[in-house]
């Protein structure tokens, strides 16, 4: 199961303050805009995610099909084959991508300790 480039989506207090802190790091903005309240920062090929005010609490994220660039992958495991897996494991979705569908779906679940994971695939 490959499930994609990883990165932190951070529920942040105020994105200005959060993107200085970021960019101090070594940080630069890859995407999104101050205006929309979400910036995707990247250093290497270490991706943190700032959202204020779109979600309560952290969230670790993983993209199927995508490398840490938001360039498609050649091969990759589709998000409802992941789905489908986790299930017959015995994990229970908080959410779930329609079967029904292809492209682009997303998918959550949360850890034993009450961590969110978001499979999230746009292509």
């Amino acid at each position: 199961m490959k499930l994609g480039a990883f990165s932190v989506s951070l529920n942040v207090k105020n994105i200005n303050a959060s993107k200085t802190f970021y960019e101090n790091l070594g940080f630069k903005v890859f995407s999104g805009s101050l205006e929309m309240n979400y910036l995707i920062m990247k250093n290497g090929n270490a991706l943190v995610g700032l959202f204020q005010g779109m979600f309560e609490n952290n969230i670790l994220t993983f993209n199927p099909g995508w490398d840490e660039s938001a360039n498609k992958v050649g091969a990759f495991t589709d998000i409802r084959a992941i789905q489908n897996e986790l299930k017959s494991k015995g994990i229970k979705l908080k959410t779930e991508a329609d079967e029904n569908t292809s492209g682009p779906a997303s998918f959550m679940v949360v850890d034993p300790d009450g961590n969110t994971i978001l499979i999230d695939q746009h292509v």
